[in-house]
């Protein structure tokens, strides 16, 4: 008899987790891109892609703090719109493009990602060459210079 009560805490504690898990999911995840392009160019194609080419209700847009909130469609959620972003943020290593459909699959977040890539590409050319950061030893004295004879 004693032992009835451990197994049903046992069970109860194996319950509620898998009860949990059971529940709607929704994929946090996000796709990124480093983007070569400058970070006007980067935010105005994806502005253009979502709007103009795709024709997503655009919800609201920051070009100051760089993100785009609109209504994203696939066919495969019967038309229902979900909430989607892009976030533009330009740092010192260069562009970064985070892409994130919270409600849908991350294939859905790597397809408009890639279609970005693909407008960037075609609107702007290729991207602009970096130039070459100047050789370790470049500037600095010998290193017999500070040497007492």
């Amino acid at each position: 008899m004693r032992r009835l009560p451990s197994i049903a805490v046992l069970l109860v504690a194996l319950a509620v987790p898998l009860a949990g898990g059971l529940g709607a999911r929704h994929a946090s995840a996000s796709v990124a891109y480093a983007s070569p392009y400058t970070f006007e160019q980067t935010f105005g194609t994806a502005l253009r892609l979502v709007r103009v080419d795709l024709g997503f209700k655009l919800v609201e847009k920051d070009v100051a703090s760089g993100y785009l909130l609109f209504e994203y469609r696939s066919p495969e959620s019967g038309g229902r719109a979900t909430q989607g972003s892009i976030e533009v943020v330009n740092g010192g290593a260069g562009v970064h493009v985070a892409v994130q459909l919270p409600a849908m699959p991350q294939y859905h977040e790597q397809v408009l990602l890639d279609a970005l890539v693909k407008k960037l590409a075609a609107e702007h050319g290729d991207p602009p060459k970096k130039a070459p950061p100047p050789p370790a030893d470049a500037g600095a004295p010998p290193p017999d210079a500070g040497a007492a004879p």
